[in-house]
């Protein structure tokens, strides 16, 4: 067999693999979150977000900062008992936007909102 025929058969099979998977996660809520800023990102929001009530807060930014926004590590505090707290740094309305919160077991709590 030629190197051309291979090549064509290892196409033909690719794609109809990418078709039958196509097929088969359409409409399903599937992600690919493997990056350790995803997976912080996605436990947080998977649960009831709080914020205290001294701080005057852009709801709008706040929800898309949590979807969207980068986590420094290096400034956190993960491993705090019995909550870790997390810093997400992020930019919406060309704002630079750091929330720090605090993620618990059955709730994330915003502790600190600053614009800059």
């Amino acid at each position: 067999m030629k190197l051309i025929q291979r090549i064509g058969y290892y196409l033909g099979g690719f794609s109809l693999g990418l078709i039958i998977l196509a097929f088969f996660l359409n409409g399903k809520k599937v992600s690919c979150d493997y990056g350790p800023d995803a997976r912080v990102l996605k436990n947080i929001n998977s649960k009831a977000i709080k914020y205290s009530r001294s701080m005057q807060i852009d709801t709008t930014a706040m929800y898309y900062i949590l979807k969207e926004g980068d986590i420094n590590f290096s400034e956190s505090d993960t491993r705090k008992e019995p909550c870790g707290i997390y810093v997400i740094e992020g930019d919406y309305n060309e704002a630079n936007i750091i929330l720090t919160v605090e993620n618990c077991d059955s709730i994330a709590t915003v502790t600190n909102y600053k614009v800059e």
